[in-house]
């Protein structure tokens, strides 16, 4: 006759097995919001617009404000105008955002976030230089 602790044991590691398998091949991305905001104004406080382009989007905004900018992997290319006519062209480079090393070291090794951009970050303000 077999022990039924011993029966127990082995359902156990069975089913703790199990679990470690579909915690490791269950969906990694650990993907962001695909838009952020971001505070934008000129560096003597007048206000304008500004054409606000990368290759996932482009918007005109009023400034100084708060943008919703879509993460890409490219610049964020900025073309402005104060209300006196003053132009101004800037450019914010997006960086890699943490998350993308944690979803790296689960089964989709990132690819998800990298294909979206979600991984990718901007600065949560920024201040565009014009000269008075």
């Amino acid at each position: 006759m077999t022990n039924p602790l011993y029966l127990l044991r082995v359902l156990a590691k069975r089913a703790l097995v199990l679990a470690g398998v579909i915690t490791l091949t269950s969906c990694a991305s650990l993907t962001n919001d695909a838009f952020v905001p971001m505070a934008i104004s000129f560096s003597d406080g007048s206000s304008g617009t500004c054409t606000l382009t990368n290759k996932r989007m482009s918007i005109k905004a009023e400034l100084p404000g708060t943008s919703m900018i879509r993460r890409s992997d490219d610049n964020l290319l900025m073309q402005c105008k104060t209300e006196d006519g003053r132009e101004a062209t800037s450019s914010v480079p997006s960086t890699l955002g943490g998350k993308i090393i944690a979803s790296a070291v689960f089964i989709d090794f990132g690819i998800t976030d990298a294909i979206t951009d979600k991984h990718r970050e901007y600065p949560a303000s920024f201040v565009i230089p014009i000269q008075k």
